[in-house]
Parts: structure tokens; sequence; C-alpha cells
């Protein structure tokens, strides 16, 4: 409903300032409109029919993963962590499994099946909830770190980067440059999510199955930018992009060697999942061109300057750089909706290039928030849960440190 006002917005505003320019002796302004529509409805198919190779590989990885139980296995490898964070749910109650299959398919990227997963898990919790109008403190703290959940690899992202890349004419581009910082960013975003929720619930968090996760990630993080940081930001990113390649390419030839020696048809697996690719990369295609057709209408007007420049003045009143204020409508759209979040992204890359500071930060704004506000109403939604108490409050605090982590790890990295 939201995003709904804000696409009208978009183009009753921008009709209003376009008619003003009129008035002022701008004849072109509305060619200009109409010109700026149809290329950004191209833009947006475009992209979509370049996501279709790049998914189709992805989810027939992940199909082999799941036929080889890697997924699985990872899934037991965190369950010590995830029983201290819900000691609501009795041991062996089948939410536990699910919520830890839930959150291993959102850190592999496997979108498709987290969704499924989560609504399971809200099912089997809302069978324990003794108060079934009223969210229970498992449900929030699903919910919540849902929403903030670490992202291994931002699998969209990085295939959206390489499409507009090529549109771009860039050659030898590693759109895999901003895998570290994006994980940096879910890293810090899934922290203060949890330690809100904890804070609510008065979890203690000083547990040997927490304290080792959160240790072993800062430790692992501090020796990859303890050797980062010595070069310059351009050799930083190369060696970022290697990394980020490095692991993915990784991921891939385990996947398919444990597939190997589990003897199961590494092939027909992988063709199973990459059927799905296309019909992924088709579904946002209208969804895409909505939000890239109303960003256009408010960009050609002028209205995103003089958002982005209001923006820009008063963190330039404070004395702080504005580089970054491009990207920040990004961060702001997610927490509403992650296809109008997409479209400015795409937006950001279109106007000032893949490769810019500005491109990057977005592509990792995109990756480091979630959209808590459509993740909350589509997963209370459907155990009819109408009371969510402070579940929005956290998600939203979460939301706010992810976009500001981002916005510092941005800059950390790439300037």
């Amino acid at each position: 409903m939201v995003l709904n006002y804000i696409w009208i917005a978009f183009f009753l505003i921008g009709f209003a300032v376009a008619l003003a320019r009129l008035l002022q002796g701008d004849l072109q302004i509305f060619s200009q409109i109409l010109t700026g529509i149809f290329d950004t409805a191209k833009t947006g198919f475009d992209i979509s029919l370049g996501l279709v190779g790049v998914m189709s590989l992805w989810l027939g990885i992940m199909k082999i993963g799941e036929h080889a139980g890697v997924i699985q296995l990872f899934a037991r490898g965190m369950a010590p962590f995830f029983k201290r964070l819900f000691p609501e749910i009795p041991k062996g109650h089948p939410a536990g499994g699910s919520i830890v299959m839930n959150f291993s398919a959102n850190m592999l990227g496997l979108d498709n099946a987290a969704t499924p997963l989560g609504l399971k898990a809200m099912k089997e919790l809302q069978e324990i909830n003794p108060q079934k109008d009223t969210a229970s403190n498992a449900m929030i703290m699903f919910l919540v770190l849902n929403t903030a959940g670490i992202t291994l690899i931002p699998t969209s992202v990085i295939a959206i980067r390489q499409a507009l890349a090529v549109d771009q004419g860039l050659v030898g581009f590693n759109a895999a440059d901003i895998f570290l910082p994006t994980l940096i960013g879910t890293f810090i975003s899934f922290s203060a999510g949890l330690v809100a929720v904890a804070a609510y619930q008065r979890i203690n968090l000083l547990s040997a199955p927490v304290l080792a996760f959160f240790g072993g990630f800062i430790a692992i993080m501090a020796a990859l930018f303890g050797w980062l940081h010595r070069y310059p930001p351009e050799l930083m990113a190369k060696y970022i992009g290697l990394l980020g390649s490095l692991v993915i390419l990784s991921v891939i030839v385990m996947f398919i060697a444990v597939g190997a020696w589990r003897r199961i048809n590494v092939y027909e697996a992988f063709v199973e999942g990459a059927k799905e690719g296309f019909g992924v990369a088709v579904t946002i295609i209208p969804y895409l061109i909505a939000i890239l057709v109303a960003i256009s209408v408010f960009r050609t007007t002028g209205c995103m300057d003089y958002v982005v420049g209001g923006i820009a003045w008063a963190v330039a009143a404070v004395g702080l750089p504005t580089d970054f204020v491009p990207a920040l409508p990004v961060g702001l759209m997610k927490t509403l909706s992650g296809s109008g979040a997409r479209g400015l992204m795409v937006d950001v890359m279109k106007t000032y290039g893949v490769d810019s500071f500005e491109g990057k930060l977005a592509a990792i704004i995109q990756g480091s928030t979630e959209t808590t506000f459509y993740v909350l109403a589509v997963y209370f939604g459907s155990v009819n849960i109408k009371k969510t108490r402070y579940a929005l409050t956290c998600g939203l605090i979460a939301d706010v440190v992810g976009v500001v982590a981002a916005i510092l790890v941005g800059y950390w990295f790439f300037k």
C-alpha cells in the first residue's frame, strides 16, 4: 500500500513540476519525459532478461546443493547458535529446523526457497503460540533476524551489476567486488537487530555458541581488512573482487564435488534448478519496469535532483561528505519495497556508472538491508497475527543501522 502511494506521487509530483517548467518556457520537458518513459521501460526489460542466465546458473547450483545435502549440513551447523536465540521453542520441535533452513537459504541467496521455508516456520511457531492473535517472542526474533539476515552471496545484485556493465561497455568488469563490503554491512545490520530484540526479550547473548559465532565472524573480517587496508582503493577493489569470485566459485565447485561424491545425478539436478531461472527473472519484469518508469518521470522533471540536493545540503551543513547522497534513496526505499529499491539502484548505476562509487554504494546498500514492512506483512499475515508488538521497531533499528553501516563500509573500501 505504501509503495502504491509512492508510485502515484512520483507521477503526480513529476507532472506538476513539468507543468511549472512548461509555463516557464521549457517546451521540451514533456517530450523528454515521454522519451525517458520509453527508454526506461526498455531498460527494465533488458535488465530482467539479462538476469536469466545468471539466475538459471545459480538456481541450478543451489539445486545441486539441496540434493547433495550441503545446505542441510550447513543448517545443522548453525543449529546451536539459533537454539540460544529461541528458548521458547521446545527441543526437537520442527519449527527449529525450519528456522535454521530459512536462514541458511537466505545466507546462500536461495530466495525462492527461503520464503516457503519462512512461511512454514511461522506456521509451526503459531502452533506453540499461546496467544494466536499476538506475535510471540520467538516469532519476533525470527522476523527481525529474517529482515536483517546475513547475505553471504548477493546473487541478484551481482547479476544486475554484470548486466549493466555489459550495457555500459565495460571490459573485464568484476561484479563481485562488492562481496566483502556487503557481507560486513549485512553482519552489522544482523547484529543490530539481534541486540535490539535480545534487549526486549532479556536474552543473554554472552553464551558460548553466540560468542563463537560473532567472534569467528569478526576475526575473519578483521583479518581480511587487515590484509586489504594497506592497499590503495583501486587495488583493494581488485582484491575484493578476486576474493568474491574465489568464494563464489569455491561454493559452486564444493556443491558439485559433494554431489558427485554422494553419487547424485549432478547434471540433472542442475537442469532441474536452472529451469526455474527464467521464471524468476521474468517475474521481476513488471515490478522493475513500473518503478523505473516512475523514477524516470521523477528524475526527468528534476524532482529527484531537488530531493538529493536537499539531503546533500543538510549533510554538507554538518561538515560531512556528500558523494554518498545519490545512493541514499535506495536505503530509504528498501524498507518499503525490494523491487522499488532495486529500481532506484539501477537508476543510480545508470546515472553515475556501475563502476562509480555511487553505483557501488547503491549495490552495497541494496545487499545490506531488507524489506521490513513487506516481510512483516507477509509472514505475520500468513498466520493471522494482529498484534505485532515491538517487531517493527526492532526491524527498523536494524534497517537504519544497516544503511549507516553500508555507507561507512563503502567509504572504508572504495574511498
